[in-house]
């Protein structure tokens, strides 16, 4: 079987930033090809219940943005040749200015912001102040944007788009049907390269849409992977880079 290009999703400093950075480590081991490493947000909207329970988790010990950047630092010092995106909130990015903060990502060796409640549209300045530091603005698709809306971002000329698979929240299990094919057909009409996730869980469903996308993306699986795991660094370690070597077929 052939590599299948994996973006691996990670809650930074959870479930703590020593366990936290043993799974970054695992999953490059097992074949991720890009790591979108998620701020710790209050409220994730967008989120199920492992992710959402992973940030409170992390928020409780006074987790702050300077230290998730921190983490993405270390990571990037260590697989400088992975790509990391940053996945979080609008009201994270938008409170000590749009432009600042994305200075501060680029810095520390982020490539990509993923702000799933930012309108592509309407982006608060995103995808300029992305462009302006070496860096892409990937917007989230979603299959109940009406078709006139996802025309428009299609053709917005996005190097790259997030297409959520389905309506609702991450994590639950999420079928790979003639219907989601044609979505993501009609997210990269416009050239973009997609990124395909939302409940992605098992090789079955990675080899399903793998000739669709630019890279399967894979979050809660990876989380409860770590929650399950959490009291034993080694099995830790052992279970998400075997997780990642059956989605990527590494």
């Amino acid at each position: 079987m052939n590599k299948i290009k994996l973006m691996s999703h990670l809650v930074a400093g959870y479930p703590t930033d020593e366990l936290s950075l043993e799974a970054a480590r695992a999953l490059v081991r097992g074949g991720a090809d890009i790591l979108e490493i998620q701020l710790p947000f209050s409220d994730p909207s967008a989120d199920g219940p492992a992710i959402q329970t992973a940030c409170t988790e992390v928020l409780s010990r006074n987790y702050r943005t300077a230290d998730g950047l921190r983490f993405i630092e270390q990571i990037h010092s260590e697989f400088p040749e992975i790509p990391i995106y940053i996945m979080s909130y609008g009201s994270l990015i938008y409170t000590p200015g749009v432009a600042e903060f994305c200075k501060k990502a680029a810095s520390v060796g982020v490539k990509g912001m993923i702000i799933p409640d930012l309108p592509f549209d309407f982006d608060e300045g995103l995808t300029a102040a992305c462009k302006e530091n070496g860096m892409v603005n990937i917007p989230v698709a979603a299959p109940s944007m009406s078709a006139e809306r996802l025309h428009k971002m299609a053709h917005a000329g996005f190097p790259y788009i997030y297409a959520a698979l389905r309506v609702g929240i991450t994590g639950t299990d999420t079928k790979i049907e003639s219907s989601t094919l044609e979505f993501l057909k009609k997210v990269s009409e416009g050239g973009s390269k997609i990124y395909g996730g939302f409940g992605i869980s098992n090789g079955e469903q990675a080899k399903a849409l793998a000739s669709s996308v630019e890279a399967i993306v894979a979050g809660s699986v990876f989380v409860r992977l770590i929650t399950e795991n959490k009291g034993d660094k080694a099995k830790l370690a052992q279970a998400v880079e075997a997780k990642a070597r059956e989605l990527s077929g590494f």
